[in-house]
C-alpha cells in the first residue's frame, strides 16, 4: 500500500504551541479525516503540506519525495479547498477561474464547467458577492479541475447548508473511486467523517492520538454508563475519560475487551462515536456536569 503523505518527526513551534515529533503516514487511494480540538495542530499541519510555513525539523515526504517549496510539480498534483478566501473579491468567478488555471498542466475547462453548473456558480458574478459557502463551493470546483491527486481539504463543509454538505461527501465518495486519488480532510463535524472516512488522524495538543483505519475504532473503544458506586480509584484509572454528574457518570475505555470484561453486566456499555471519542480524550479526567 502506497503512501501519498509521510510525517517523520516532524516539529513546529510557536510561543503557546508546538507541534511536537509528529510521525505517521497517510495512505494512497483513500480519505483520510484530520480531526482534534482548535489548538490542536490541524491547520499547522495542513499549512506546512501546502508550503505555507516550514518544519523546524523532521521530514515531510509527499508523493514519495520531500516536501520542497521550490519543486512547483508538487502544487500541480494537489487541489486545496479552504475555509479562508483566497481569492480577489473585485474579481468574478470567470476572471479569477482564467487566472488560476495557466498555473496547471492538466486543467480541464469542461471540467470546471461542469463543477460550477452543478454548485449554480454564475461566471458572471464577483467574488465578493458570493458567501462564505459558495466561495468554498468555487474553491471545490477549482480543486477538482485539473485532475489533481491529491485534495487537501481545510474545513470544506463550513458554511454549507445540510443539503449541499450531502451532496458534496457522495462526490468526495465518488472521486476516491479512482484508488490513485487521495483526500485529507479536516473538520470539526465528525458526523461527515463518519460517513465517509476510511482512516481517522487525531491531533490533541500538538501530539498524534492515533492513526488508525475507522472501522477498528469500535473494537478499541467503549462507551460506559453507570452510577457513580461503580467508580473507584481501580476502575477510574481504566478510563481516558469521565464525565459525572447527578445521577451517574459516562465514561470511554479505550480497552474494549477489558471494559466489556468488567461493566457490560452492571452498566450500559455502548459503541462512541468519533465525536465521544474525541471530547473524552481532550476532556480527561475528570468531568462535572
Amino acid at each position: 500500500m502506497n503512501e501519498v503523505i509521510q510525517f517523520n518527526q516532524v516539529c513546529k513551534s510557536y510561543d503557546r504551541f508546538e507541534l511536537k515529533d509528529l510521525t505517521f503516514s497517510i495512505k494512497e487511494g483513500y480519505i483520510t479525516g484530520l480531526i482534534g480540538p482548535n489548538g490542536a495542530g490541524k491547520t499547522t499541519l495542513i499549512q506546512m503540506l501546502m508550503g505555507m510555513i516550514f518544519a523546524e525539523r523532521g521530514e515531510i515526504r509527499i508523493f514519495g519525495r520531500p516536501n520542497s517549496p521550490d519543486d512547483p510539480g508538487f502544487k500541480d498534483r494537489i487541489g486545496y479547498v479552504s475555509d479562508e478566501n483566497y481569492f480577489y473579491d473585485h474579481l468574478t468567478i470567470k476572471q479569477m477561474k482564467r487566472m488560476i488555471a495557466p498555473f496547471f498542466s492538466g486543467w480541464d475547462e469542461e471540467v470546471c464547467r461542469k463543477y460550477l453548473e452543478l454548485f449554480r456558480l454564475s461566471p458572471d458574478k464577483k467574488i465578493k458577492d458570493l458567501s462564505k459557502g459558495m466561495k468554498m463551493k468555487f474553491s471545490l470546483a477549482i480543486a477538482l479541475s485539473h485532475g489533481a491527486e491529491l485534495l487537501i481539504m481545510d474545513e470544506p463543509t463550513a458554511g454549507l447548508d445540510p443539503v449541499f454538505r450531502r451532496e458534496l461527501l457522495d462526490l468526495l465518495s465518488g472521486h476516491i473511486l479512482d484508488e490513485k486519488k487521495s483526500i485529507l480532510f479536516s473538520t470539526h463535524n465528525t458526523t461527515d467523517l463518519d460517513r465517509i472516512a476510511d482512516y481517522i488522524v487525531f491531533l490533541n495538543e500538538g501530539k498524534l492520538v492515533f492513526n488508525e483505519m475507522k472501522e477498528s475504532l469500535p473494537e478499541k473503544y467503549l462507551l460506559v454508563k453507570g452510577g457513580k458506586e461503580l467508580l473507584d480509584r481501580d476502575t477510574r484509572g481504566w478510563f481516558t475519560g469521565i464525565r459525572e454528574t447527578a445521577h451517574g457518570f459516562e465514561g470511554l475505555v479505550s480497552n474494549r475487551t477489558e471494559g466489556e470484561r468488567y461493566f457490560k453486566d452492571i452498566a450500559l456499555c455502548e459503541t462512541p462515536t468519533l465525536e465521544e471519542i474525541m471530547y473524552f480524550t481532550v476532556k480527561g479526567n475528570t468531568i462535572h456536569a
